[in-house]
């Protein structure tokens, strides 16, 4: 399999003020969420989008936005290979629509406001699906920031009954692929609220500690 037979998406949202975690943005501001948004949105495709071992894709939502071009995204586009619409529906249906459309090879999808997503991270879901049916990467929410796909010999989508934004829904998505392979990643933090930025500061802060330690 070469790289070109691997394919990463890149979900995000259009980096608006306003528009952009607007749970975050009750506890530092409307101003402080979507600098947040922006940057970690950038230092993401900084880290992902040019690497070698698979081609990016950026699917982006509303809409409109995909049409709006690359002016309104961070300039970080080395290795992007299309800036794509999500389309209608839940995030479920987003994300089946990606699954089903891209070329075929391995499928790997993350969300961009999950700071501590790293290359290495990728790379470990890629050789994952070397054996499994599908890899996810847990969140401390009950979420999930990656969740990749084999996409062979048949692809069965986990995604019905989703209670998208609870704190079921990796609870749900593992019930729903009963009898498929499935391997786990590191848990991660998802930054939704004050507290979780805070928290996700503070883990940054010691790990930088260790490292230079």
């Amino acid at each position: 399999m070469t790289p070109r037979d691997r394919h990463l998406v890149i979900f995000a949202r259009a980096p608006r003020l306003g528009t952009v975690k607007r749970r975050l943005a009750r506890d530092i501001g409307a101003l402080g969420a979507w600098r947040f948004h922006r940057n970690s949105t950038a230092a993401l495709l900084r880290r992902l989008a040019g690497d070698p071992r698979w081609r990016c894709w950026l699917a982006v939502t509303p809409d409109r936005a995909a049409l709006a071009g690359r002016g309104l995204w961070p300039r970080h586009w080395r290795g992007v290979r299309r800036l794509a619409a999500q389309g209608p529906g839940d995030l479920g249906a987003r994300m089946g629509r990606i699954f089903h459309s891209l070329p075929p090879g391995p499928v790997v999808i993350v969300g961009s406001d999950i700071p501590g997503i790293r290359a290495s991270h990728v790379a470990e879901a890629f050789h994952k699906l070397g054996s499994h049916d599908w890899v996810i990467g847990p969140a401390d929410d009950g979420g999930y920031w990656l969740i990749g796909a084999r996409r062979r010999p048949v692809l069965r989508l986990p995604f019905t009954g989703v209670a998208w934004g609870g704190d079921q829904v990796l609870a749900r998505t593992l019930v729903n692929l009963a009898g498929q392979d499935v391997a786990l990643l590191e848990e991660l933090i998802d930054v939704d609220t004050g507290a979780d930025l805070k928290r996700w500061k503070n883990t940054r802060a010691t790990i930088g500690g260790l490292r230079q330690g």
